[in-house]
């Protein structure tokens, strides 16, 4: 038999063809992950949405056994960085860090490029920052009793800080307003540290402020806390009561902080991520370097429970962006 070169070498290269094509022994995916991760932030680095986001991404790190690169993209209210996600693949590898401004946006802005819930596969919360109304230590009322009065005695001579339009701060105020039927003027700031530096110093009266941005300020005596919007007492400051204790018992808005992926997202890879997060929630490390940025540890979300939370936070921001008249373009 004479052997031919030519007819060999074609056999040969068609071999992977015929055997990426045979039943049983097509190319299977690789197992996610294999490659490194991308963990989206709508907020400068430093802050407590980019604190959570941190430390998730060092203990996804370690337990998937890939890089998890934390990208802050801030601007826009995090619209920038949630319109990311929203448009990236759907595979598990670009992740979005969001926060109370997520669900706030759905509602306030006319036109995003970008359903805050559609476009989106919830996978946990991670962290929450309680509210708390602080003041000036000169302020003159102690209690929340003595401070509805106060204000309610002068309409429009009070004002509050805000960390800018459209935060939890500036939504918490004025859900406070609606509640309390007070009348208190919105002064918008480029962020905590500013709106926190003013009220110490006297520009403004008020402010209601993500416990993380504020406790170091409390407990060196340069603000006074009047009430917590949590169901119980913070463990972070347990000496001040709650709203409700105070007799504002349907007053309730939390920061928090928790990761989205792409809508699609196939379920499998949610509850990768999921049951790797919860393992991060749950360590002892995790809640330590929380603690010390005023944030506290969510150990009881899952993929379907904070679904129903940002769909039931959409109702009632709606409600009170609507009966405030807040809009942002």
């Amino acid at each position: 038999m004479i052997d031919n070169p030519g007819r060999r070498r074609i056999c040969m290269q068609a071999l992977p063809l015929l055997l990426s094509t045979a039943p049983g022994l097509r190319a299977q995916p690789a197992a996610f992950p294999s490659q490194p991760l991308r963990l989206v932030v709508g907020f400068p680095a430093g802050g407590p949405t980019d604190v959570s986001a941190r430390l998730i991404a060092d203990s996804l790190s370690r337990s998937l056994g890939q890089p998890v690169v934390v990208d802050n993209r801030p601007g826009a209210n995090a619209t920038i960085a949630a319109e990311a996600v929203a448009r990236a693949r759907p595979d598990g590898y670009t992740i979005l860090m969001a926060a109370t401004n997520h669900t706030i946006n759905a509602v306030l802005y006319k036109s995003l490029k970008f359903d805050s819930q559609k476009s989106f596969a919830p996978i946990t919360e991670v962290a929450v920052a309680p509210t708390v109304l602080v003041v000036n230590p000169s302020f003159p009322a102690r209690t929340l009793a003595e401070f509805i009065a106060l204000v309610k005695a002068s309409p429009g001579k009070y004002s509050y800080a805000s960390a800018g339009s459209g935060g939890t701060p500036h939504l918490s105020a004025e859900m406070f307003k609606q509640l309390t039927g007070t009348s208190i003027v919105h002064i918008p700031y480029r962020g905590a540290a500013p709106a926190a530096a003013d009220l110490m110093g006297g520009q403004v009266n008020l402010y209601f402020a993500t416990l993380g941005s504020v406790l170091p300020q409390i407990n060196a005596g340069q603000l006074r806390a009047i009430a917590v919007a949590t169901p119980a007492r913070s463990k972070l400051l347990p000496q001040v009561p709650t709203f409700a204790e105070s007799g504002l018992k349907d007053f309730r808005l939390d920061s928090w902080y928790g990761l989205l992926a792409p809508a699609g997202t196939p379920k499998d890879i949610i509850d990768r991520l999921y049951t790797e997060t919860v393992k991060a929630v749950n360590s002892a490390a995790y809640r330590q370097r929380l603690e010390g940025a005023g944030l506290e540890p969510v150990t009881d979300s899952n993929p379907q429970k904070f679904a129903a939370q940002i769909r039931d936070e959409i109702a009632t921001f709606g409600k009170v962006v609507r009966a405030s008249n807040l809009t942002i373009d």
